[in-house]
Formats: C-alpha cells, sequence, structure tokens
C-alpha cells in the first residue's frame, strides 16, 4: 500500500484560500477516482472537491471551519501500490513518513477557524491598532481602501488580522474605518464576555435585542460561539445570516459605496417575441427536452446594444478605465435558500440563440442544483436580472463590481396601444415590458446609459418573427 496526499486544489484565478464545509468522506471510507470528498466554500462559490486517486481515506488533515490555503494537504488516501509497482517498493515505503511528517508540520501552520479568531480579534480591540507587524501581505483590494480612506502604512501594520496567517481582510479594514472615531473605552465588557458566556448566555442576547447599538462592543465578539436565543418576548427572532446572506450584503454595500447609480427606463414592445415563443416553445421543448424562456432573446439584445456601445462594457480602476473586449454576461439567479448568485455566459457575442438558450438553462439549473465551478462566476463584463420572473414590472438594480452597469428586466404586461398602419392609427393590445438600466456615473453618463437601454429596446422591437432556432 501507498499513502498520498491530498492538497486544495485551485479553484479560480486569484482564490487563495478555501474553508472546509463539510466532509462528504470519513477516516475509513473506500474513495473512488473523481468522487467527491468534500464540500469548500470560496468567496465565489461553494463546491465539491473530488478525489485524484482512488483509495481508502487514512487521514483528515483539516476540520470543517477551518481556512486552508491553496496546495496545502486536507487529507491523506491510502491507494493500492500493486497497480503502481515498478521495483521501487521501499521509496513508496519511506514516502508515507515524509508526507505525514510535512501535513503535519502544515496543518500546524494552516489551521484556523474564522469564527474563533475573528472572536479573538474583536475582543482584544479588533477596530483598535495593536503593535506592529512589518513585512505583513497585503492583498491591492485592501491598500486601495487604506488609501482611499487615508489610513497610514504605519496604522495598516497595527492592524489586527483575522485572515490567514493573521492576514488583513477587507473586513477587517472596513471595520476599522467603520469605528476609527470611536472611543476604545469599552475594554471592561470583554473581561467579563467570557464569564457571561458560559455561566448566563440568555442575558447576553436579550441584551443584544433590547440594544442592538451593543453589536459594535467587544463583547459582541464572543456571540458566534453559541446560536442567538430568540427574545424573551417571543415578538422577535435572531436570525443569524449565512456565509452566503453574509457575503451578498457585504457585496452590495460595497457597491453603492464605490458607485454613484443612475437609472435610465424604457418600455419595449415585445409583441413579436411573445408570439414567436408561443409558436415555437413545444417543439423546442420536444426537440432539445429543456424549456424556451425569453432571457437568452434579451440576453442577445444586449450583446448587440454592446457591440454598439463598448464603453459599457468596461470597468474601473483608480483613474483609469478598463474596456473589455470578451462580452461576458452574468444571469443573477434566484436560490431556493433565498440567496441571489450570479454564474457568467461567457462570450456570449460568439453563441447563436439556440448556443444561448442552452447556457441560460445550464447555468440556471447548476446554480440551484449547488454545482456552479468557480469559473462559472468569473469574469462577467455585464450583468442582467430579470425581476419580471417575480411578477415586478420594473427595477432599480445594484451593480456587480467591478462592472458599471446592470439591467433589470420587467414582467411582459398587456397593454392597449396606438398601432400605426399605412391606412391610418388603430387601437390594438401589445405585450410591453420595462427594461430599467442602472449604471455608475463615475464612467457612464446619461447620454450613454439612456441611449444604450434604447437601443435593447430597439432590438427587441425589431425582433424578426421568422427567427428560426
Amino acid at each position: 500500500m501507498a499513502r498520498v496526499e491530498m492538497v486544495m486544489p485551485k479553484m479560480g484565478e486569484s482564490i487563495m484560500e478555501g474553508t472546509v464545509l463539510k466532509w462528504l468522506k470519513q477516516v475509513g471510507d473506500t474513495i473512488e477516482q473523481d468522487e467527491s470528498v468534500l464540500e469548500v466554500a470560496t468567496d465565489k462559490v461553494d463546491t465539491e472537491v473530488p478525489a485524484i486517486h482512488a483509495g481508502v481515506l487514512q487521514q483528515i488533515l483539516v476540520e470543517e471551519g477551518q481556512v486552508v490555503a491553496v496546495g496545502a494537504p486536507i487529507a491523506i488516501i491510502e491507494t493500492d501500490a500493486a497497480a503502481a509497482s515498478n521495483g521501487q517498493a521501499p521509496a513508496a515505503e519511506a514516502a508515507p513518513v515524509a508526507v505525514e511528517a510535512e501535513a503535519a508540520q502544515v496543518a500546524e501552520q494552516v489551521p484556523f477557524v474564522p469564527n474563533a479568531a475573528a472572536a479573538s480579534a474583536a475582543a482584544s480591540g479588533g477596530s483598535q491598532l495593536g503593535e506592529a507587524q512589518p513585512g505583513r501581505f497585503y492583498s491591492p483590494l485592501v491598500l486601495n481602501i487604506a488609501r482611499e480612506e487615508g489610513i497610514s502604512m504605519a496604522d495598516l501594520e497595527r492592524l489586527p488580522g483575522t485572515g490567514q496567517g493573521g492576514r488583513v481582510t477587507k473586513k477587517d479594514i472596513l471595520d476599522f474605518v467603520a469605528n476609527r472615531g470611536q472611543e476604545p473605552a469599552q475594554a471592561a465588557p470583554a473581561a467579563a464576555a467570557p464569564v457571561a458566556q458560559v455561566a448566563a448566555p440568555a442575558p447576553q442576547a436579550t441584551a443584544a435585542v433590547a440594544a442592538p447599538a451593543a453589536a459594535a462592543q467587544p463583547a459582541a465578539a464572543t456571540a458566534p460561539a453559541s446560536k442567538p436565543a430568540p427574545s424573551v418576548s417571543g415578538n422577535q427572532e435572531l436570525i443569524e445570516m449565512d456565509r452566503m446572506r453574509k457575503m451578498i450584503a457585504q457585496r452590495m454595500v460595497d457597491s453603492k459605496r464605490i458607485s454613484p447609480h443612475v437609472t435610465s427606463f424604457v418600455e419595449a414592445d415585445v409583441t413579436n417575441i411573445v408570439q414567436w415563443r408561443e409558436k415555437h416553445k413545444d417543439a423546442y421543448k420536444k426537440r432539445e427536452g429543456e424549456n424556451l424562456t425569453y432571457t437568452p432573446i434579451l440576453v442577445q439584445a444586449i450583446v448587440k446594444a454592446i457591440q454598439d456601445f463598448p464603453n459599457i462594457n468596461v470597468s474601473v480602476d483608480g483613474d483609469y478605465i478598463i474596456k473589455k473586449r470578451d462580452i461576458n454576461i452574468g444571469l443573477a439567479v434566484a436560490l431556493p435558500s433565498g440567496n441571489l448568485i450570479v454564474p457568467v455566459i461567457h462570450n456570449a457575442d460568439q453563441l447563436n440563440l439556440n448556443g444561448l438558450s442552452k447556457r441560460v438553462n445550464d447555468l440556471a439549473n447548476r446554480a440551484r442544483q449547488n454545482k456552479l465551478k468557480p469559473e462559472d462566476l468569473a469574469n462577467g463584463t455585464y450583468t442582467v436580472s430579470n425581476v419580471g420572473s417575480f411578477g415586478n414590472v420594473m427595477g432599480t438594480p445594484i451593480i456587480m463590481q467591478p462592472q458599471v452597469a446592470i439591467m433589470a428586466l420587467g414582467a411582459i404586461k398587456k397593454k392597449p396601444a396606438v398601432i400605426e398602419t399605412p391606412q391610418g392609427d388603430l387601437i390594438g393590445i401589445r405585450h410591453f415590458m420595462f427594461l430599467s438600466h442602472s449604471y455608475d456615473h463615475r464612467v457612464v453618463d446619461g447620454s450613454l446609459g439612456g441611449m444604450f437601454v434604447r437601443r435593447v429596446a430597439d432590438y427587441l422591437e425589431q425582433f424578426d418573427p421568422n427567427t428560426t432556432i
């Protein structure tokens, strides 16, 4: 028998670590090659990690909830050495000792429980400055925030970090910015927090309900250690956000802070599209085994408009505008949990209507089944949100950073309308849809933002009823 180490795989560009959510296999279980062994969460997606070798799971090196760097060992798998026997049995026999020693050494460096680390940092004054830690690595995002908020490098080096190896995360520096002006006179409750946690957790939860402002105090750092209790009165209930909801909340706040949002509205006559879909949807379902929706038609119109107005397909980096050559359309998908995720149709301009339909259905289905891969969520350049699927006629969507625009598609409604004919104007029943276009006023002015959404409406109204799919 031989032992091989299973490492944290690289799950996309810029992803340097992942959080172990759940082990799907236990020590002693037999594992087939490519069989899922554990679930891992990154800042982009939750995904299952398959085994690259078949064998028996001999040792788990990291516990659930720990953050692990890409490339670090996470488990030891015992494989059948007979298949790899080539006269080097002694070397293979010596390898496990080295692997086990190295894995133990890495395990001492890697084990990191986010909640515990955050509680420790907060209990010691998470929003205050501690001892200087020169030579520490800082991500470009953290450095950009520090520059924008006027935080000196000396202050940054003294800021406690809750990331891997004490690294300062975006949340750390934003918390520091938010609490920078507050007096550090709340150290006493921190000392009493362990006693309150062990002896009387209920009053602590009650205090959180009665005085939400207390959440800023260091004592509140002990809250993640136990589940919040319902309020004593029974009129309120405390529900902790799950990991994805926390991420969505932070990114939405960041987007509103970064981009000055402006929204333009246009109403489009989509009668030709409605009639065309009614004519072809049954045959398409029978032929392809999947539904023909309005979304691919709407995405195709947006792609054409982006080709006409390429300055919508950009991002901002400081004083520079980055124009994207690829047209990658993100689709906001509501999950059964109530959360939202945005998978991306890469190179949407290279797909015909049938290709777009298949990509839309595939991404939506895998999103709802939690089977998206990190690359499915990366490099979007423009985003579409279908608020009409919830019966809403229009909305004001929030931009997905670092993009500069997003479009919301409203519900299709029948309305009486004036129809121009060679014989004169008539009143008829038509199908209309509102398009809501939110854009970043730093780089997209009202003329460009308004002309873009108008061009999308033009393409929808000019849809050819003889289109084949």
